[in-house]
């Protein structure tokens, strides 16, 4: 049986809760000034995946005591230092490939220095979270009633891995895409790559847009009420999220829901509350596993660049072990037929206009 371990880390002060009880006591800046003094440390024991081939894996979850915030502004070094800790500690359990959860992945050069000195190959899971976020914006275009090739596609966070490969692999069937980012030289450079695609750094741009795919970098939400499109379709791939929890409120006519949440086959326990259902992961956390119910402990996944040879090689895999799309969450909850109604309805409402051009 080959290993895994995942590393996991506290996407705010609050979080902390989960793993420390005490923690929903104490002030956020003595926890955020306790984080970066503490060890990594084993956070769960996970077993029970079985594959539908038969193959079986386990693994853990190291926790990796540092939060977005705190990655983004400590000395890249020491992020470094403290993930390599992770590592380190997979090893000693018999891990023979980790996984770098939400902000581990984004760090620096995308988990390549990580590889260069880990002692166990190392993968970003971000091939599989392209994967799963590409079906999940189709599906949920397909329940709200969006038609592909006459809707509006926006990806936010258009420069990074899962971005890119979403809107090169998306962009063919819709209508028109617009790729939004910080800095408009480099998503210029990536809209140059897909035929038809424009380059903004304007989320003004997106109320007139029907299918949303957001992804970016940011340690705070970046998507707001005003934002959004009547009727339209958001799939937020961020960790943590990007789409700020005012639309679960305000906009209740607009469909959001969390990329990359996937069914694991067998009957995986993971003994560690992250906000899912039983039987539910992260696909980022699933590649890891199907990379280890393979036998495949090998770097996977890794940089800024998805190839679409790595996201189909992925389905192919996922397709095979059992791994599967889960049903839609929205803010930590099951999305309910409501709540696509709803998003529905909005669309049916609006009455139909000739596409507008859009300028830079």
């Amino acid at each position: 049986m080959t290993r895994f371990a995942f590393i996991i880390h506290p996407i705010s002060a609050r979080d902390v809760a989960r793993k420390y009880p005490i923690a929903k006591i104490a002030p956020d800046k003595l926890i955020e000034f306790i984080l970066p003094r503490m060890s990594p440390k084993i956070a769960s024991f996970i077993d029970g995946i079985k594959a539908l081939n038969g193959a079986e894996t386990e693994g853990w979850f190291i926790g990796c005591p540092l939060t977005p915030h705190q990655m983004l502004t400590m000395p890249e070094p020491e992020v470094y230092e403290k993930i390599g800790q992770c590592c380190n500690i997979a090893a000693e359990l018999g891990a023979k490939i980790i996984g770098l959860g939400a902000f581990t992945a984004v760090v620096g050069d995308g988990g390549l220095t990580i590889a260069k000195h880990s002692p166990i190959a190392v993968t970003t899971g971000n091939s599989y979270t392209v994967a799963t976020s590409i079906q999940g914006v189709i599906k949920g275009c397909e329940m709200v009633g969006i038609n592909l090739p006459e809707a509006k596609l926006a990806v936010v966070g258009a420069t990074g891995s899962i971005g890119k490969t979403c809107a090169k692999m998306l962009a063919p069937q819709f209508g028109q895409t617009i790729l939004i980012g910080r800095n408009l030289e480099k998503t210029q450079h990536v809209a140059s790559e897909i035929e038809g695609a424009i380059a903004s750094t304007d989320l003004d741009l997106l109320r007139d847009v029907d299918a949303i795919v957001t992804v970016t970098s940011s340690d705070s939400s970046v998507i707001q009420p005003n934002h959004l499109k009547p009727g339209a379709v958001v799939c937020d791939v961020a960790r943590p999220r990007d789409v700020s929890k005012r639309v679960a409120k305000e906009r209740q006519d607009v469909l959001v829901i969390e990329g990359g949440v996937v069914e694991v086959p067998g009957e995986p326990n993971f003994r560690f509350n992250f906000g899912f259902p039983p039987k539910m992961a992260y696909a980022c956390m699933s590649e890891t596993m199907m990379l280890a119910l393979e036998n495949r402990p090998e770097n996977y996944t890794l940089g800024k660049d998805v190839t679409v040879k790595q996201v189909e090689e992925m389905i192919e895999m996922a397709d095979r072990l059992g791994f599967k799309l889960s049903g839609f969450r929205s803010f930590e909850k099951a999305v309910s037929q409501e709540a696509i109604d709803r998003a529905r309805r909005a669309r049916q409402s609006l009455r139909p206009s000739p596409r507008t051009p859009v300028t830079q």
